[in-house]
C-alpha cells in the first residue's frame, strides 16, 4: 500500500495488515461493520491479500476453519464490536480442540466507551477464554514508532502462535476511536515517521522459527524396543492439519509389520500408501461384535492423531492388556478410555522416521494376516449387502469410490462421518477426507467444507445431514460471494437419524418429538434463493444415486444431490451388517 495514511486508524489498520502479509497470511474473512471500518478499508486495499466476504460471522469463521484445515495455514476474521464477535465463538471452540489455527480480530469501542453503556458495547476482554492459545487487547491506534513497532511485534507474533504447537485460534481485541473512515486528519499521521515503523522489515517484522518436538536417541531407542513385538497396532485417528507425512507412517509399518488402522480423518486412508502398507479402514465393523472375542491382544499400540471417531476401536483398545503409546506434539492428552500406558511428547512423523530405522522383533506376519482376513470379511459383508439393501451408508462407500481425483471430501458429523469410517473403504485415491471432530457439533458444516474449497483447485464434495444442511444454510451464500463450487450430498431421513443408536429410542414419547425432531423442510427451495442446481434421489435407488453424482462433479457450478433416506432402517442394516461380519470374522478362526 502507497500514500501516506489519512489518520492514525488508518495508519493502524494499514501497518496491521501489512505485517500479517509479512507474516504468510495471504486471504482474509471480512464481516461488515462499523467499528471495523479501518480494518476492512486496510484489507480491501492491500493487493496481495484476497478478501472474502461473509454477511453471517458464524458462517465467516467457519469458512476460514475450513481454509486453515486445508492448508495448515491462518486466514484472519475481521468484525465489527458486539454479539459480531460473539458469533465467533463456536468456531473458536472447534479450532482450539481441532488444533485448526485461527486469528479473530475484533474491533472494538475504545476504552473510556466501555461499561458506561454506549451502545453496541460489550466485554470483549478475553472474550473466548482459554480456548484461545494467545489474547491481546491491542493498544489504541497512535503514530508514533514504538507503538507501531508494537503492533508489528504483535502481529507477527499472534500468526506464529495460531500456526505452532499446538495450532489454534488467537485473539487480537482492536479498540478504535472515531473517525473510523480514511477521512484526512490533520496532524495525526507526522510525516517524519521513521521507516522501520511506517515500512516495517522485508518478510515479517519478528520472524518466528517453528520446532519440532524429536526425542532424543535414547528416546527413539526406547520407542523402538517397545514396537519390537509380534503383536502390535497403528492406530491413526483424526489429524491435526496439515497431517502426517504417508512415508514416515509406511516406513513404520514396514519395520513392524504392524497394521495401520486409519481413521476416515487420519490423511493415510486415501493415496498411495495403500498400496505399499496394511492401511485398514474396517476396523469399525468387525470390532463391533464378537468376531474377535477369541484373538490374542496385541502386545503394543501406537497412537498418533486425536481420538478415533470409531467407538469399537476405541473400547477394543480399551479393554486389551497392551501397552498403548500415545503420540502427541503438544504433550496433549487426547484418550478418554484413560488406558494409554506413555505419553510420548514428539512430532508423529519424525518420530515414525526415526523409529523405523531402529525396530527389530519376532515377524508379525501371522498376526498381520489375521487382521487383513479381517478387513477383507468386512468388505465383502459390505459389498453384498450394500449391492441388495438400501441404507445410508453406502452413500459415504460411492462417494469415495466415485468422486473425481484429487478431491477435498469434507463429512458432517453425527452420522456421515461415522459411516465413513466404516463404510468408505482404503483405496490408493488422491483425496483429502475433512471433518469437525474438535468438539463434533453440527454447526458450521457447510461453511466448513466451502471454506477448505476455497483453498484448494481440488474438486470439493461435502456430504452432510439434513439437520446440518440447514444449521448452516446461510453459508451457502459463499458459494456467489467467495466463488466457491461444491457438490453437496444431502442424506435426508427428516430428523437426527444418530438418535436411533441410543437407548433413548425406545422411550416414544419423547423420542420422537424431542430427539429425532422430524422437521418436514423442502430443501429444494434453496435452489434458486442460493443460485444452485437441486437434484432429489430416493436412497433406495442406488444405481440413480450414483449417475446424480457423477452428473454432479462432472458439471460446473454447484449441485446438491439430495438422498432421502429411513434413518431407522437404515440402522437396523447397518445392526445386521455388524452382525454378519462378526459370524465372517469368527469364522475365519
Amino acid at each position: 500500500m502507497t500514500g501516506r495514511a489519512p489518520n492514525r486508524n488508518a495508519l493502524w489498520a494499514r501497518t496491521l495488515a501489512d505485517e500479517l502479509h509479512g507474516a504468510g497470511v495471504r486471504a482474509v474473512c471480512l464481516c461488515p461493520g462499523s467499528r471495523s471500518t479501518s480494518l476492512t478499508v486496510a484489507f480491501d486495499e492491500h493487493p496481495d491479500v484476497e478478501t472474502f466476504s461473509h454477511l453471517d460471522e458464524r458462517s465467516a469463521a467457519y469458512f476460514a476453519l475450513g481454509r486453515a484445515r486445508r492448508t495448515g495455514r491462518v486466514t484472519p476474521l475481521v468484525c465489527t464490536s458486539g454479539t459480531a464477535a460473539a458469533n465467533f465463538h463456536p468456531a473458536v471452540l472447534e479450532a482450539d480442540r481441532g488444533r485448526a489455527p485461527l486469528l479473530l480480530l475484533t474491533a472494538d469501542r475504545p476504552p473510556e466507551l466501555r461499561d458506561s453503556g454506549a451502545n453496541q458495547t460489550v466485554d470483549q476482554e478475553k472474550l473466548y477464554g482459554d480456548a484461545v492459545r494467545w489474547y491481546a487487547d491491542v493498544a489504541e491506534p497512535e503514530a508514533t514508532p514504538r507503538k507501531l513497532r508494537s503492533l508489528r511485534t504483535t502481529a507477527a507474533r499472534a500468526v506464529a502462535k495460531a500456526e505452532g504447537t499446538p495450532a489454534g485460534p488467537v485473539h487480537l481485541n482492536l479498540p478504535f476511536a472515531k473517525p473510523l473512515e480514511p477521512v484526512p486528519v490533520e496532524g495525526d499521521v507526522p510525516e517524519d515517521l521513521p521507516e522501520l515503523a511506517a515500512e516495517g522489515r522485508d518478510g515479517a517484522f519478528v520472524s518466528t522459527t517453528p520446532g519440532h518436538v524429536v526425542p532424543d536417541e535414547e528416546a527413539v531407542h526406547e520407542v523402538a524396543r517397545a514396537l519390537s513385538a509380534e503383536r502390535g497396532l497403528v492406530v491413526a485417528g483424526p489429524a491435526d492439519p496439515p497431517g502426517p507425512d504417508p512415508e514416515a507412517l509406511t516406513a513404520l509399518a514396514h519395520a513392524t509389520g504392524f497394521p495401520v488402522l486409519a481413521d476416515p480423518l487420519s490423511g493415510l486412508r486415501f493415496g498411495s500408501a495403500t498400496r505399499v502398507a496394511p492401511v485398514l479402514g474396517g476396523y469399525d465393523g468387525f470390532l463391533a461384535g464378537d468376531g474377535v472375542a477369541d484373538w490374542p491382544d496385541p502386545e503394543v499400540v501406537l497412537r498418533i492423531g486425536a481420538s478415533p471417531t470409531s467407538k469399537p476401536l476405541r473400547k477394543y483398545l480399551a479393554d486389551t492388556g497392551a501397552r498403548q503409546l500415545l503420540v502427541d506434539p503438544a504433550a496433549g492428552w487426547r484418550e478418554a478410555e484413560f488406558t494409554a500406558t506413555d505419553l510420548v511428547v514428539a512430532d508423529p512423523s519424525r518420530l515414525a522416521a526415526a523409529v523405523a530405522r531402529h525396530v527389530s522383533g519376532p515377524s508379525s506376519a501371522d498376526w498381520r494376516a489375521r487382521w487383513e482376513a479381517a478387513e477383507a470379511a468386512h468388505w465383502d459383508a459390505v459389498e453384498s449387502v450394500a449391492a441388495e439393501e438400501p441404507f445410508e451408508g453406502r452413500v459415504l462407500a460411492d462417494v469415495a469410490e466415485l468422486c473425481p481425483e484429487p478431491a477435498t471430501v469434507f463429512v458432517s458429523n453425527s452420522m456421515p462421518v461415522r459411516d465413513a469410517d466404516r463404510f468408505a473403504k482404503p483405496r490408493a485415491r488422491g483425496l483429502t477426507v475433512l471433518g469437525n471432530r474438535g468438539t463434533s457439533g453440527i454447526d458450521g458444516v457447510v461453511s466448513t467444507a466451502l471454506g477448505a474449497g476455497s483453498a484448494t483447485t481440488d474438486d470439493l464434495t461435502l456430504v452432510t445431514g439434513d439437520l446440518a444442511y440447514y444449521h448452516d444454510m446461510n453459508g451457502l451464500l459463499a458459494l456467489s460471494r467467495c466463488d466457491v463450487d461444491a457438490t453437496v450430498v444431502c442424506l435426508n431421513n427428516d430428523g437426527g437419524g444418530i438418535f436411533h443408536m441410543l437407548p433413548i429410542e425406545e422411550y416414544d414419547p419423547p423420542f420422537t418429538g424431542q430427539f429425532k425432531t422430524p422437521h418436514g423442510l423442502d430443501f429444494s427451495h434453496t435452489e434458486g434463493l442460493y443460485d444452485l442446481t437441486f437434484e432429489r434421489v430416493d436412497g433406495a435407488d442406488r444405481e440413480g444415486f450414483r449417475d446424480a453424482y457423477a452428473e454432479a462433479v462432472a458439471s460446473d457450478g454447484t449441485t446438491v444431490v439430495e438422498v432421502t433416506t429411513d434413518a431407522e432402517a437404515s440402522h437396523r442394516i447397518r445392526e445386521r451388517l455388524a452382525d454378519e461380519v462378526a459370524e465372517r470374522v469368527a469364522a475365519l478362526d
